[in-house]
């Protein structure tokens, strides 16, 4: 019989909506069915595309001892993280205080009143029933010191995990960032650090964009070296294109083999950005294919973009991790023939002795192929061999702040890439998300098959929206994006920041946690404050708002001591940071024919971090930008302003090229 998770519209709960666990989703009517039998709660947070969470789902939560012992003792609560980062962050950070570690499945035991007296995360069966043993008889024998307990916890908790003072990010803190940096990346295999080794994306843009304002090799140097080793390596997918969340080792060959939309939406603009740079006809060979992946694989048919393609692949009821991918030299050579298969094995890397499991290999492209039409026809022939294997499952949520980072990918890619089928997905996904996730004027989280859930939408939400919104302004000149993205950043500014300037992650009117998240750390994808940051600080650029310069300036330095003592974990605010210092250099290019795509073409050529741009007819309704510019002589022209200080409008590519040289 199915339980209580079936009526979800998140994937990872309906994967565990059969399950004999007497289930409850996050919110008050758990708790107060805690309160009413006096027990604990069982929290268990993960997302669909986890692979331990898949481990532990199939050894603990199907099995029916395990299921009994939870119903007698405990009311079981399972979340998304996904859907609820808000939750997710507040009992990581218990986890990661208690334990010092974290990851998922995360498992903690809270009071019901929310307060956390254990976490952990993945835990054998054996292991979690002892675990479950053990709090039955203290919550039984000694209540009032595990209530007392997790008060202490919630308490310390909430003191060290506030947010810091605030401090500003000025040139030096970007130097001493760089040179970080620079002794921490891997000169022989690329990236930061051993393994596992993630793509650091965020940091990749902070380089691009501090080689632009200062002309740094150093900078330019690591992008390279990174982008180059991923997109060789195994973890980059060389038949469809698009990237896994991270590499097992540190030498990029084995990935842990989910793909994620915002990993895959944040490379794509660092690829595109790095050819915008160098020319580099690797990086836009992997930025067009990681576009059409992320179309192609990841669309869903309201026009939005899912969130994840699984690790796992399931056979039988049992799961395999890279199943779908990975291959053998006698599989290669059935497929393609002696010759071609040995060929093909050769230049990807599958060795007799593997280089995964099994005697399998993930596929490297460490070199081009010297016949690139043979390479070519090997490959759609090994990607449709494959399409026929079984393939890992999608999780078709939409994530309005994910969405916005692939608005912002494809929008950005599709215009320096002269791609405007990127552009129309881009607008498609936006207005799906702002039809369907604003509902009453309010931001949500998510959505699945057009019907929104009633996950709040947090602060990584509206800066990431705003982020695509502004992108899409300046991909297509069109003033109903500017004003979107307008809404978005008003209603965050009034929702999300205290009278004091503090930053939070939840809106003030959300349902309280024990303690209210307000992130500052850039992982897998920026912060709700350093996206805010950039949103506000592109939208002052465009329209003039003092209000949004003032808010960006403040969100950014709310970031400013994680920037300054840990640069891996602050790329997005240090790229924000490049920006203010090299802007704002506002570019509008009016007229229309050849002769204004001339100058566009010049203006999408500068890599200044600093620069906005809008094209589009002289006093366009709704484009400030655009406003009291008209034609020169009849001709189509170029106004370039730094700081609003404006030079005279130019009217060919040679002499724009030379303006914005200046900087």
């Amino acid at each position: 019989m199915a339980n209580r998770l079936s009526a979800s519209l998140s994937p990872y709960l309906l994967q565990h909506a059969d399950n004999p666990v007497d289930w409850w989703e996050w919110g008050e009517e758990a708790f107060a069915e805690a309160r009413r039998r006096d027990v604990p709660v069982l929290l268990s947070v993960g997302y669909a595309a986890c692979h331990w969470c898949h481990v532990m789902a199939h050894e603990s939560f199907e099995d029916d001892e395990v299921a009994r012992v939870l119903l007698e003792g405990f009311v079981s609560v399972k979340v998304d993280r996904e859907e609820r980062p808000d939750v997710d962050a507040v009992y990581m950070a218990a986890t990661t205080a208690l334990t010092g570690h974290g990851g998922w499945p995360m498992t903690c035991l809270l009071t019901p009143s929310g307060d956390p007296f254990f976490a952990g995360t993945y835990l054998p069966r054996e292991q979690f029933l002892a675990l479950l043993d053990n709090a039955s008889r203290v919550w039984a024998e000694q209540r009032d010191q595990v209530l007392a307990s997790g008060a202490h916890v919630a308490q310390r908790l909430r003191e060290v995990t506030g947010p810091p003072a605030p401090a500003p990010v000025p040139a030096e803190v970007l130097d001493r960032a760089v040179a970080r940096l620079r002794t921490d990346h891997d000169d022989a295999r690329g990236g930061f650090g051993g393994a596992p080794k993630f793509p650091p994306s965020m940091v990749l843009e902070l380089l691009l964009r501090h080689h632009a304002r200062t002309g740094s090799p150093d900078a330019l140097a690591m992008v390279r070296s990174t982008c180059s080793a991923m997109a060789r390596g195994g973890m980059y997918d060389q038949l469809a294109g698009g990237f896994a969340r991270y590499s097992v080792d540190a030498g990029w060959v084995v990935p842990h083999f989910e793909k994620m939309l915002y990993d895959n939406a944040l490379l794509l603009r660092v690829y595109a950005h790095l050819w915008r740079a160098t020319g580099d006809p690797l990086a836009r060979r992997v930025a067009e294919e990681t576009a059409d992946f992320v179309v192609r694989d990841l669309a869903t048919a309201e026009g939005a973009f899912a969130s994840a393609l699984d690790a796992d692949t399931v056979v039988d009821g049992h799961s395999h991790e890279g199943l779908t991918y990975a291959w053998t030299p006698a599989q290669l050579e059935e497929l393609l023939g002696p010759d071609d298969g040995r060929r093909a094995a050769a230049l990807l890397e599958v060795t007799p002795g593997g280089t995964f499991e099994h005697g399998a290999s993930t596929l490297q492209l460490l070199a081009d192929p010297d016949d690139p039409a043979w390479w070519s026809e090997v490959r759609a022939r090994m990607l449709d061999a494959r399409d026929r294997r079984p393939q890992p499952a999608r999780d078709d949520k939409v994530v309005t702040a994910w969405n916005g980072l692939a608005v912002a990918a494809l929008a950005d890619t599709g215009a320096l890439l002269d791609r405007p089928d990127l552009v129309d997905a881009a607008a498609r996904a936006a207005d799906h998300v702002l039809d369907t996730h604003v509902v009453d004027g309010v931001l949500h989280r998510t959505s699945r098959a057009g019907t929104v859930s009633a996950a709040p939408g947090v602060l990584e939400d509206h800066g990431d929206l705003a982020e695509g919104l502004l992108a899409l302004h300046q991909a297509t000149g069109e003033a109903r994006w500017l004003a979107a993205a307008g809404r978005i950043l008003d209603d965050a500014l009034d929702r999300f920041v205290d009278d004091d300037g503090t930053v939070h992650d939840t809106a003030h009117d959300a349902p309280p946690l024990y303690a209210r998240p307000a992130s500052r750390t850039d992982g897998a994808e920026p912060c709700g404050a350093s996206a805010l940051a950039g949103a506000l600080l592109t939208s002052a650029a465009l329209t003039g708002s003092a209000r949004h310069r003032a808010a960006a300036e403040q969100a950014l330095a709310a970031c400013g001591s994680v920037a300054a003592a840990e640069p891996r974990f602050a790329g997005w605010t240090l790229a924000v940071a490049e920006a203010v210092l090299a802007g704002p250099l506002q570019v509008a290019v009016v007229g229309d024919g050849p002769d204004a795509e001339a100058l566009v073409e010049q203006v999408l050529a500068s890599p200044s971090p600093g620069m906005v741009r809008v094209a589009g007819r002289p006093d366009a309704p709704g484009v400030p930008l655009l406003a009291d510019r008209p034609l020169v002589g009849g001709a189509a022209a170029a106004y370039v302003c730094r700081g609003f200080v404006c030079d005279r409008p130019v009217t060919t590519p040679d002499d724009l090229r030379e303006v914005l040289a200046r900087g």
